[in-house]
């Protein structure tokens, strides 16, 4: 079980509900951090989840995904690799998609060594998006690179994923990749609240001046680690896509839930909206701006048929998502 060095490998937001749910399942697992300062952190962070009991069965070594050094101990003697590790549009200097593909390679190629039976990789949801925004992404369609600076993140997730594939068909390991939509929900533990439910912080913290036009399908980062789950445990997912979608809301109705559901908040909650000319003015000099102007106005459906009938995955309400999570954020003062 793997995750990337952004997040400090099973401390991710991701994999911290992965690990969990394994430990629950009565897995023993093995996970990586980077730096081994962080263990004790993510003992902390599952034990208060799992208990002493099912924490005894997790095991922690140190790899770091842009060197060799690790991995071969990592992988030895699994039967399921997860490789959710994708770093985030943060750095402006960071290269996502040489990070990308390196980690994907790394962790892949060892566990073919290793000889482990299939890996769960996660994908994005941008790696099947159409076109137009009226269609439906489907696990049909294979998005195509951009190679600009707005499109560094989702051509890191379409290039790494094209290698995971190509590892597979040269080495006959089985590989399922996950493509979540935009998660949210509470980080298991207490722990240092990342950076895609920063447009949750944004709203109760005040620092959202008005709303832009922007909108995603959120799905609950809680049902998507069950999905890698079931993944792992299904033959019916080797060698699948899989999308892992929710429900479309912009910003703005965001907003509102947080408003509506949280009284106490709501003053910092903005209502003005946010023109689409001052976000593309600003996108010359903010990073994050800039990953997000692409997106303004567009609305963005996919369709996770699949892993509902094959899998039978559900999701939860999506206000259940967002309450849940702004709930951790005022808990913990964000």
């Amino acid at each position: 079980m793997t995750e990337g060095p952004r997040h400090g490998g099973g401390t991710g937001y991701l994999a911290g509900w992965v690990i969990a749910g394994l430990l629950e399942r009565g897995y023993r697992v093995r996970t990586t951090v980077r730096d081994v300062g962080k263990a004790s952190l993510l003992l902390t962070s599952i034990g208060e989840r799992v208990g002493p009991d099912r924490l005894a069965a997790l095991e922690i070594v140190t790899a770091d995904l842009l060197a060799d050094e690790g991995w071969a101990a990592a992988a030895a003697g699994t039967e399921f690799v997860v490789h959710p590790a994708s770093p985030i549009p943060l750095d402006a200097k960071a290269d996502l998609v040489a990070t990308a593909r390196e980690g994907t390679r790394r962790v892949l190629i060892a566990a073919a060594d290793a000889g482990t039976r299939r890996v769960v990789v996660t994908s994005s949801a941008l790696t099947a998006m159409p076109q137009d925004s009226a269609t439906i992404a489907t696990e049909d369609i294979r998005s195509e690179p951009v190679g600009t600076r707005d499109h560094r993140y989702p051509d890191s997730k379409i290039l790494a994923e094209r290698d995971a594939w190509s590892i597979a068909a040269a080495t006959g390991m089985e590989v399922t990749a996950i493509l979540p939509t935009f998660m949210q929900g509470p980080p298991i533990g207490a722990r240092t609240a990342p950076g895609t439910i920063d447009i949750m912080r944004r709203l109760v913290s005040g620092a959202l001046p008005a709303i832009p036009r922007i909108g995603w399908n959120i799905v609950d980062v809680r049902d998507v680690a069950e999905l890698h789950i079931r993944a792992l445990e299904n033959a019916a997912a080797a060698g699948q896509r899989l999308l892992a979608s929710g429900t479309f809301l912009w910003y703005s109705g965001v907003a509102e839930i947080v408003r509506r559901d949280f009284p106490d908040a709501a003053s910092n909650v903005p209502t003005r909206r946010m023109p689409n000319t001052v976000i593309r003015a600003l996108a010359l000099v903010n990073p994050q701006l800039a990953s997000i102007r692409p997106e303004l106005g567009r609305t963005h459906f996919a369709d996770s048929a699949k892993a509902r009938e094959d899998l039978g995955w559900t999701t939860r309400d999506v206000e259940a998502t967002i309450r849940d999570t702004v709930q951790y954020l005022l808990t913990r003062g964000s």
